[in-house]
């Protein structure tokens, strides 16, 4: 699934030494630290709440994680990971991601990846499913609802 013209929440990084190895390329663990990265500040972004749900009980346990490696990246590249949303239950949230290599020359897109995240709490020493929380919910029903294009961005108020 790519994400481009799609709409989607964006994070950007720019490559460091410390995620690179000795021949300079990105190790392939840093991909799915990015991914984290990009979650933790869509959440951040979508739902300020998130901390005091967290502190109540909400976990958010990670299921399946995915990439695809397309192409590689050094030193000082610059990233997007676009996350967009695949699919929403009652209990789970299926993110896709484009990692995109941004330049002077346009786009390229590098990797794709996928997560699939469940909600729980834990009752009696067991992790039980629960909803996906009323306004992480609504969130993503707006992010899906949004016109194609439509980028989300950390620090922004809402849509644009």
């Amino acid at each position: 699934m790519s994400l481009a013209g799609d709409r989607y929440f964006e994070w950007r990084h720019v490559v460091s030494f410390e995620d690179t190895n000795l021949v300079g390329n990105a190790y392939f663990a840093r991909y799915v630290s990015w991914q984290g990265s990009c979650r933790e500040m869509f959440l951040r972004t979508v739902f300020p709440g998130i901390l005091d749900e967290l502190r109540d009980g909400l976990k958010i346990f990670t299921l399946t994680v995915e990439c695809e490696y397309l192409n590689e990246v050094t030193a000082f590249d610059e990233i997007a990971l676009r996350l967009g949303l695949e699919r929403l239950t009652q209990t789970q949230i299926a993110f896709a991601f484009d990692y995109v290599r941004l330049g002077k020359g346009g786009e390229d897109l590098i990797a794709r990846g996928r997560q699939q995240v469940a909600c729980m709490r834990v009752e009696e020493g067991v992790p039980v499913p629960v909803r996906v929380p009323g306004p992480l919910r609504t969130a993503l029903e707006r992010l899906q609802a949004a016109p194609p294009g439509t980028v989300l961005t950390p620090g922004s108020s809402g849509f644009r």
